[in-house]
């Protein structure tokens, strides 16, 4: 996986707890400080600007940080073989991962392209982009075409900061009357400490909890 291998926290040193003492049900420990905002999407990077070197790498460390204008990040390992392409083109793609996808979305993240041809082993396909040179993946239900604006080099990882230049959406999700798309239905996966997860249940929508 692209954020590491799961690093499991436990307290600095056991707490002390007489025999006398009562422990409320509420009770909170402290940790060390660590990577504990889970869920994250599990998406899958495409990257390179030519089909002899497009590839691909599992990332959760992604998400939104503007929606006007839209821009998104990435956080990437430098030793990561997708690395040195994003640096040169200074463009991606994200795409959204689904259930059907688990399989395949793992093995790219647990796997160097140093060594494979992801797409070979995968079984994916790629996709000429339209605003970029890397590819989409023609099984994700939700592509995201990147331009790289900023670079911030952190430490185990380098922050990308990017525009967002193009969406491109399944025509399979959407709805022939109403044009709305349907991303619930495409079964998206998610990853949280270590493990795959499906999406649950609708429990609401935007503003469900003050809507009269």
């Amino acid at each position: 996986m692209q954020t590491h291998n799961p690093v499991f926290l436990y307290p600095s040193s056991p707490p002390q707890i007489k025999s006398t003492q009562k422990i409320s049900p509420m009770s909170k420990i402290s940790w060390r400080p660590g990577t504990q905002i889970y869920p994250l999407p599990a998406v899958l990077v495409t990257c390179g600007n030519s089909p002899e070197n497009w590839n691909m790498l599992t990332i959760a460390w992604t998400g939104t940080i503007c929606s006007d204008p839209a821009m998104c990040y990435i956080s990437v390992r430098k030793e990561r073989a997708s690395y040195p392409l994003i640096v040169e083109n200074m463009e991606y793609t994200i795409n959204l991962t689904t259930v059907d996808m688990a399989r395949a979305t793992d093995w790219a993240g647990v796997r160097s392209g140093r060594d494979y041809n992801k797409w070979k082993e995968t079984g994916l396909i790629p996709i000429p982009g339209e605003k970029v040179a890397s590819p989409t993946i023609e099984q994700s239900p939700l592509s995201i075409e990147c331009r790289v604006k900023e670079i911030i080099h952190l430490g185990t990882h380098d922050m990308f900061i990017s525009d967002v230049l193009n969406v491109r959406a399944d025509e399979r999700y959407l709805d022939p009357i109403t044009g709305k798309f349907s991303l619930e239905k495409a079964g998206l996966l998610a990853y949280s400490h270590g493990q795959y997860f499906s999406l649950g249940e609708i429990i609401g929508h935007f503003g469900f909890s003050v809507k009269k």
